[in-house]
């Protein structure tokens, strides 16, 4: 895909794909998108058809008398999405590459978000972090982004690439709890697992992971030249050798479970993005996440 302005991004992804999920979404943007902050607000004593999984049972003990819990609820959302804009990205078809996907995913998120009066900010990292877009609302906001992220110089290769230092930056930077969206494919440096740990501690972290197909299983071609993204160097091999293949699906298993871990033991939830997918279902797919991740905040909550 060509690179378009930021105009034509945003008003291509509304007319393909946010039509669409206003009609699939209905009326779950206000329950997606609202804060996820609980302040408690005041202990009063409990008095019936008050929701029992509110009930102090501390103060109850001590009062000899039910008391429940009442918490003001903070309904802005912040984001910030960490855009991993390295050479690896630019893999995939003649029709999509991963940085496509990423591009449109933002553009798409950030546009729901600002458009119920949100928040959005942003970290692009390329080799080395190159631009911080601090938080603020509305459709300038997106474009702004969206200008930034298309004009962002394409590295040929790049030698060192660290997910690690875009994450700790965000460690850094971001102050106000917020809902991070971490987009790369995760092709990295390894020692990213602490900081993506720390930072999942201080925010709502979503990981979302770019993928092409063809990086998961070698067709049989024959002799083939195939270059590594990230330092530009060239190789060739026999994709008709047997034994190549399965060596390398045995390597591409073993970095799916060491990711599968690595997001486990960092209790992030992770979005898989594909360039062989529509958009409308990997944002349906995160409409699932918030919601369970808030059933999962009021459980703590009693």
């Amino acid at each position: 895909m060509s690179q378009q302005k930021p105009e034509v991004i945003l008003r291509r992804v509304e007319w393909t794909v946010i039509r669409r999920l206003d009609g699939l979404l209905q009326g779950e943007y206000r329950t997606i998108f609202r804060g996820h902050g609980l302040d408690l607000a005041d202990i009063r004593e409990y008095e019936p058809g008050d929701d029992v999984r509110y009930i102090d049972w501390n103060v109850s003990a001590r009062m000899d008398t039910p008391y429940v819990r009442q918490y003001l609820e903070d309904r802005e959302v912040t984001a910030h999405f960490l855009l991993d804009l390295s050479p690896s990205v630019d893999f995939g078809t003649i029709n999509t590459l991963k940085r496509d996907q990423l591009v449109d995913f933002v553009a798409v998120l950030a546009r729901l978000l600002t458009r119920h009066g949100n928040k959005i900010g942003a970290v692009l990292y390329a080799g080395k972090v190159e631009r911080t877009i601090p938080a603020g609302r509305g459709k300038m906001q997106v474009l702004r982004l969206l200008n930034d992220v298309q004009n962002l110089p394409r590295l040929e290769s790049a030698p060192y690439t660290s997910v690690a230092d875009l994450i700790e930056h965000a460690l850094r930077t971001i102050k106000r709890r917020s809902v991070v969206f971490l987009v790369s494919d995760f092709f990295t440096a390894p020692g990213w697992e602490r900081a993506l740990g720390m930072l999942s501690r201080k925010h709502e972290v979503i990981a979302v992971r770019l993928e092409d197909p063809r990086e998961r299983e070698l067709p049989d071609i024959g002799m083939v030249v195939m270059n590594d993204a990230e330092t530009g160097e060239s190789v060739h091999v026999d994709t008709h050798d047997a034994k190549f293949r399965r060596r390398f699906a045995a390597v591409v298993e073993k970095r799916e479970a060491e990711l599968r871990s690595a997001f486990s033991r960092c209790g992030v939830d992770v979005l898989t993005l594909s360039t062989e997918e529509d958009l409308v279902g990997a944002v349906l797919r995160f409409a699932m996440l918030r919601k369970q991740r808030r059933g999962m905040r009021a459980a703590v909550a009693v």
